[in-house]
């Protein structure tokens, strides 16, 4: 890792990201994409190290609360986090400020957090949203080796429904012949609805490859699926989508199965109700 001093941490859609690179190692990521012009090595994290200071001085300065979002391009739980609490100090930021939070993680150390997670939607509001790829543990470890499984992060959103905390799954990405079938989708949904998520994304099914993301991803189906690169290869070239060769049954599958459950499943009312603080979190948080 190594520390950086950022210019400014909120976007203008009051997303934030502390880090820069991740130690998870799915073999799949995007974010290791050469057009988002990383000049260090995607595993040599880059801590933001003044986050805090910048977070609470653009909070002071809004003339109104709102919903502020992070694990968009990178983890705010990776293995570092232990240590260094950054995401830690900035939640305790934004539940003092009486602000809102959407946090998407693939990890099960959220829980750490708990009390201050639960502390910000008694004031506000708090969406905890964790992204679910494939239901076989095996293959989990080995296309995320280094995160929480799936598993693990079923028992997390259990967890959030427990304690009265608001989720939604991320289901993606789903890696043509891997995790692209009938028996994986179910085994996810039917934990989805167990742990009464409110929604799940899905972006269809299939994934993204480019330039960074799609020779790494290719190196991992030489380790550990030979043959399986040529496959792509010859059915996709060098396409920025992969739709699933199932990808039609599939998305049928998924609509019908959240409907018959009252999960949300269009994208726009999940990200709007991920993005909307309700007006009586005012007169809430007025009275601390």
């Amino acid at each position: 890792m190594h520390e950086v001093y950022a210019k400014s941490i909120l976007s203008a859609k009051n997303g934030m990201n502390l880090y820069r690179g991740c130690s998870h190692g799915c073999i799949y990521c995007d974010s290791r994409s050469k057009c988002y012009g990383m000049t260090h090595e995607f595993e040599d994290i880059e801590v933001k190290i003044n986050a805090p200071e910048l977070l609470e001085q653009a909070l002071r300065k809004k003339k109104s609360r709102c919903m502020i979002g992070t694990g968009a391009m990178c983890d705010p739980y990776l293995h570092i986090e232990e240590k260094l609490c950054l995401t830690r100090r900035c939640l305790t930021i934004i539940e003092r400020y009486g602000f809102g939070l959407s946090v998407l993680t693939k990890s099960a150390r959220i829980l750490r957090d708990l009390a201050l997670l639960k502390s910000i939607n008694e004031k506000a509001k708090c969406v905890v949203q964790m992204t679910l790829t494939t239901f076989d543990e095996s293959l989990c470890k080995i296309v995320e080796p280094h995160v929480s499984t799936t598993a693990e992060r079923v028992e997390v959103l259990k967890t959030m429904r427990n304690e009265g905390i608001p989720t939604v799954v991320w289901l993606c990405p789903i890696l043509p012949f891997l995790n692209d079938t009938e028996e994986n989708l179910l085994g996810i949904l039917n934990a989805c609805a167990d742990a009464g998520v409110r929604g799940i994304l899905c972006f269809g099914m299939g994934m993204t490859l480019r330039e960074g993301n799609r020779e790494y991803y290719y190196a991992a189906l030489d380790r550990h699926f030979p043959g399986l690169k040529e496959r792509y290869i010859s059915l996709y070239g060098n396409s920025y989508v992969l739709d699933s060769p199932h990808a039609a049954r599939l998305m049928r599958i998924f609509r019908t199965f959240c409907r018959s459950r009252g999960i949300m499943c269009q994208q726009d009312e999940i990200f709007a109700y991920l993005n909307e603080l309700p007006e009586d979190a005012f007169e809430q948080t007025s009275l601390f």
